[in-house]
């Protein structure tokens, strides 16, 4: 249209007067000064001549009207021709653009955006994908599937064979390697480093069938031990003889299929067999379901402060059927591979995890409370003293096969073997012994003499030591000396010499320990109220009503203080001396001498004497060799004390007579040769005094004055 517009303005006729407005207005601008004149006279000329070319190339190009006329509809057709053209191709171009996107689309990958969908290439890879995991899943479904094949066929084979075979099993263990040896070239392949489930789980597998097929034959066995009444006492030899036989049967197959098991599982490093025999454990299971039913219920049995109930139904089990086993069960165990078994031990240490199991359970209960905790470990070394005594060890057992050792340590070492148990344990019974301590001592007659040593007619006369023979004790030293021969009788059951040691160190001579002191004090208490020596008495040595101090410390009642120290302090000495002769004591001082952690908690000790490393030696003295020497000395202090205290009194009495020895007076008369001057009387009499209370109190005359 613009083309047109332009054609049409060329074709309008020329403005005469507006070129000439237009002319002069250019020479205007252009030619202001005069000296241009000449220069436009030249461009006029120039303008005329070609003025006149232009005039005569019009001439030459006139076209006529009609024929331009034509020539601009034609120009105006091809416009709009091409116009048009030029329009379809545009649309056209927009289309291809549309089918390019669209092309582009589907060609452009699903994971390049979430909201695009999966080219056809990627839903065919994706299809592959899962048809080979599906190939995956079922040669892993035909795995599981064979393996449990072989599982059912093995559990089935042991009920019906016999002999026991056990190829299924060993076809089960076969496949489970080849598995096994295959998924471990998994990891070459894919660069994993995790293991294949499937390999923990076929293993798991064989595991749980030898379970099963180890259940499946005692089944048999408790089936046919259940026709013999078992687990009440059971007389074999009145049974029927079809019983017998079945249960020989039974019990000969589980010792089957056990040897067979220790044999193909020898290079099984995974699969270990339990340290039970089969047959003796399938006849546990009665048992346990009654010791359960009793111990492990609600029922009133179970009562965590009764103990020895489930002790002595344990030994009750123990002693019911041991001729069964050590008969019957014996002779096929001999007729076996496990000839060397003892059926009655075997049976007897497969009991204990049900008390173990028992133990566990209830000692966490019984730690807050001291009392009933002692009383269960007390019971726990009753039980194992009471198994040995009855000849039970771990040789002949299969728990003793793979010991150099053969020795118990028994149920008790679930207790003492945990530190933080055997600590509380041990703590309540030193505050047990030291309350009973206070008791003894701050009673009213504690440090009375006693007249004599009670003891129970129907007791045992046992070997009175060199104290008992010499001196009358103290109530506080012979009640002192039973309560060490307790905490003796408490903790000798121990099995270890370390648990020994501890309570030794920390519960008993601590006891010892302060009664020392407790004498010692008395004797520096005599010494500051002692107007003679500083020697004094203890407080709860005062006897009724007395209110003078200076009568505490003189006379017969200072001498008698003294002598309640001497002998309270020799007879805990001679009780020492006669304990340190005592086996249990000497075996203790011998593995303290022989065993260095022993030996350093010894050193560290000064209430012990020092030990020697000397393996091969007996070691000198004895345990209580240092308290007896601090005892000695304790006991030599009081009797200087007492020599001290009748030469001081007496000296003061005898004053007066060596004073009129001195200076006789020339009015007296000659005294006779039997009459006794009456300055000497009240010497004597205080002398006969203090030696009429030394022999009413000691028995037999400690050697004073020598």
């Amino acid at each position: 249209m613009a083309t047109a517009a332009h054609i049409q303005s060329l074709l309008v006729p020329a403005d005469i007067a507006s070129s000439h407005q237009n002319a002069l207005r250019l020479l205007n601008n252009g030619h202001t000064i005069s000296h241009s004149t000449q220069h436009l006279a030249a461009a006029v000329d120039e303008a005329q001549k070609h003025r006149d070319q232009l005039r005569s190339s019009v001439r030459s190009l006139r076209i006529p009207t009609s024929e331009l006329q034509t020539l601009i509809s034609h120009t105006r057709a091809s416009a709009a021709s091409h116009l048009h053209t030029a329009q379809e191709l545009s649309l056209l171009r927009h289309s291809l653009a549309d089918e390019l996107a669209s092309l582009v689309e589907e060609l452009v990958s699903s994971m390049s955006a979430s909201d695009r969908r999966p080219t056809l290439l990627e839903d065919v890879e994706t299809m592959h994908r899962n048809l080979k995991e599906l190939e995956s899943i079922k040669v892993y479904v035909q795995i599981i599937h064979h393996a449990l094949q072989l599982r059912e066929a093995a559990i089935a084979q042991v009920q019906s064979s016999h002999p026991i075979d056990v190829s299924p099993y060993q076809a089960l263990q076969s496949f489970v390697s080849s598995v096994s040896k295959t998924c471990s070239k998994v990891p070459e392949i894919t660069g994993q480093t995790s293991s294949v489930r499937i390999v923990a789980f076929l293993s798991e597998l064989a595991t749980r069938t030898w379970a099963d097929m180890r259940a499946a034959l005692s089944n048999v066995l408790l089936s046919a031990a259940d026709n013999l009444r078992w687990p009440m006492p059971v007389d074999f030899a009145a049974a029927k003889a079809e019983d017998r036989q079945a249960f020989e049967k039974a019990f000969n197959d589980l010792l089957s299929l056990q040897a067979i098991g220790e044999e193909i599982h020898s290079s099984d490093v995974e699969h270990k067999e339990q340290d039970e025999l089969y047959a003796i454990q399938a006849l546990i299971q009665p048992v346990s379901l009654r010791f359960k039913y009793h111990f492990d219920g609600s029922r009133q049995t179970n009562r965590v402060d009764k103990p020895e109930w489930y002790f002595t139904h344990i030994l009750n089990v123990c002693h019911e059927h041991r001729h069964f086993l050590e008969t019957a069960v014996q002779s096929l165990l001999l007729s076996s591979k496990y000839r060397d078994i003892d059926a009655w031990r075997e049976f007897t240490s497969d009991l204990f995890p049900l008390v173990i199991r028992r133990l566990k359970r209830s000692i966490p209960v019984l730690l807050p409370h001291p009392p009933l905790l002692a009383h269960t470990i007390y019971q726990a070394l009753a039980f194992d003293a009471s198994l040995k005594e009855e000849g039970f060890s771990l040789a002949g057992t299969i728990a003793g096969r793979a010991r150099e050792n053969a020795e118990w340590e028994g149920v008790s070492e679930v207790i003492l073997g945990r530190k933080e148990w055997f600590e509380r344990w041990m703590e309540g019974e030193k505050a047990f012994a030291l309350e009973q301590y206070h008791e003894i001592i701050s009673a009213p007659d504690a440090w009375l003499i006693a007249d004599g040593e009670p003891h129970d007619a129907d007791a045992p006369v046992q070997t009175s030591s060199a104290a008992d023979r010499e001196l009358r004790p103290t109530n506080s030293a012979r009640q002192l000396k039973a309560l060490v021969e307790q905490v003796t009788d408490r903790y000798s059951p121990l099995p270890q010499f370390g648990q020994r040691t501890r309570f030794l160190i920390h519960v008993q001579l601590p006891l010892l320990e302060s009664y020392h002191g407790r004498i010692s004090a008395s004797l520096d208490a005599f010494e500051s109220l002692s107007s003679a020596f500083v020697r004094a008495c203890p407080v709860h040595w005062r006897g009724a009503g007395e209110r003078d101090k200076t009568r505490l410390t003189s006379g017969v009642e200072g001498v008698l203080r003294l002598c309640k120290a001497l002998v309270s302090a020799k007879w805990i000495a001679g009780a020492m001396e006669g304990w340190g002769e005592d086996l249990f004591f000497l075996e203790l001082w011998t593995e303290i001498n022989h065993r260095a952690s022993l030996r350093a908690r010894a050193e560290s000790n000064p209430l012990l004497p020092d030990p020697r490393n000397a393996p091969e030696e007996a070691p000198d003295g004895t345990i209580f060799e240092e308290l007896v020497m601090q005892y000695g000395k304790l006991a030599t202090r009081a009797e200087e004390m007492i020599v001290q205290q009748v030469y001081g009194e007496v000296e003061s009495h005898l004053r007066p007579h060596l004073v009129s020895l001195g200076s006789p007076s020339p009015d007296a008369e000659p005294a006779s040769d039997i009459a006794l001057p009456p300055a000497l009387l009240s010497a004597l009499a205080t002398l006969s005094s203090h030696i009429t209370l030394l022999r009413r109190t000691l028995l037999i005359s400690v050697s004073l004055f020598s």
